[in-house]
């Protein structure tokens, strides 16, 4: 006589740390559907699919939710270019092609998350907030990309301060991010990347083509 495997019934309730990374996804949709100012808890907890009570119960306040959301969003990024780096060559033109490409990876450059950076940095109310929850996941970055342009200049002999360069190109991506989402008609990810690689090209024309990597 055979017996079917028993059934293990789910869980009544969902860990903390799950219901929490829930709730933290609705609000960066939500972020990107109404704005800083307009995102109330109760559209959070709509979103997530949750009672307000446990949107409450978990980050207490608006302001606690934002911060942390804008926090995880740091962390996020953050954890995606190291990890991008980490698999690629020690060679400079590789870590700083792996950098660039990383800012366009799938899970990270969706309009969503995009538009919630956006309003976070449109809004003057959350710059405090920005630097409290960002400004050192920056400084990492920033530092990563002036010592790797200063390593590919010297390799490659080419002209140029560094610190100038790595900000250009900074800015440029951040530049594409925001572009990629207010224009009239937004062009797709790979062509966002193309026209940092072009930057890129414009300093290192020996190490990069509009296409990436030589």
């Amino acid at each position: 006589m055979s017996h079917s495997a028993p059934t293990i019934p789910p869980p009544r309730k969902l860990s903390r740390e799950i219901r929490r990374t829930q709730v933290l996804e609705a609000t960066i949709e939500v972020l990107a559907e109404q704005g800083y100012a307009r995102t109330t808890l109760t559209d959070v907890a709509r979103k997530a699919g949750i009672s307000h009570g446990l949107v409450n119960f978990h980050f207490q306040t608006k302001d606690a939710l934002l911060a942390e959301t804008l926090g995880y969003l740091s962390e996020e990024y953050r954890q995606n270019w190291d990890a991008a780096l980490a698999k690629a060559s020690a060679s400079p033109a590789a870590q700083l092609a792996a950098l660039i490409e990383a800012d366009f990876e799938p899970t990270i450059c969706t309009p969503a998350r995009l538009s919630a950076w956006l309003s976070f940095w449109g809004e003057a109310q959350s710059r405090p907030l920005y630097q409290d929850k960002c400004g050192e996941n920056d400084s990492l970055y920033i530092a990563k990309l002036e010592e790797i342009c200063t390593a590919l200049l010297r390799e490659g002999n080419y002209p140029g301060d560094p610190i100038l360069i790595s900000r250009v190109l900074r800015v440029t991506t951040e530049g594409v991010w925001v572009d990629m989402i207010s224009t009239r008609e937004p062009y797709s990810p790979a062509e966002g990347l193309q026209t940092v690689h072009a930057a890129a090209m414009a300093f290192f024309p020996r190490h990069f083509g509009s296409d990436g990597l030589l």
